[in-house]
């Protein structure tokens, strides 16, 4: 597996190798004694998740202010544009982002450690998103930040259309709002 840092220390790409040939490929997309060793972490996973959504279908910024999820994300049809941001209070790159392209073509895989928001925009005509979490969804803990936050300046690809955003995405809040609530 090749482990690629990103500006975020714990937000990790990882390849696993892929043998491929004419009939098409094989590749291991979890084993927990590599996971450990790519992150130099011991999470334990609790729950996996599967998504589709269309082009342009925009998810996030979401975390929870308890039972904080690190997810281990990868796309097995279509690509997006998957991002992570930096909401630990007392982390060097809080209030940073990161983003990576995930797509069925590049396999590749996006640790998002505990303590961060995480959203995805759709690029391909449609996407199948999956991710493992280190805890389980609590409602009545997520939040969400603006996709769209000006603070935040992500550089989201211009897909030629507006993003479609659930009704609970386009209430997200502001930087400065979650900011004043302490991400709680």
């Amino acid at each position: 597996m090749q482990v690629t840092p990103t500006a975020i220390a714990d937000v990790l790409i990882l390849e696993p190798q892929v043998f491929g040939d004419a009939r098409g490929f094989f590749l291991e997309s979890f084993n927990q004694q590599r996971f450990n060793a790519a992150t130099g972490t011991d999470y334990r996973f609790v729950q996996d998740n599967h998504s589709r959504s269309a082009q342009g279908v925009l998810r996030g910024l979401h975390y929870q202010v308890r039972q904080p999820q690190g997810k281990l994300v990868r796309v097995v049809a279509g690509a997006v544009w998957d991002v992570a941001v930096d909401i630990r209070p007392h982390s060097p790159s809080f209030g940073r982002w990161v983003g990576v392209e995930l797509s069925a073509d590049n396999q590749r895989l996006l640790w998002i450690p505990p303590g961060l928001a995480h959203g995805f925009v759709v690029l391909s005509d449609s996407a199948d998103f999956l991710y493992k979490t280190t805890d389980y969804y609590a409602p009545e803990f997520e939040r969400c930040l603006r996709w769209d936050d000006p603070t935040l300046a992500i550089d989201w690809p211009d897909l030629g259309m507006a993003p479609v955003l659930s009704a609970k995405d386009l209430q997200g809040q502001s930087w400065a709002q979650a900011m004043a609530g302490g991400f709680v």
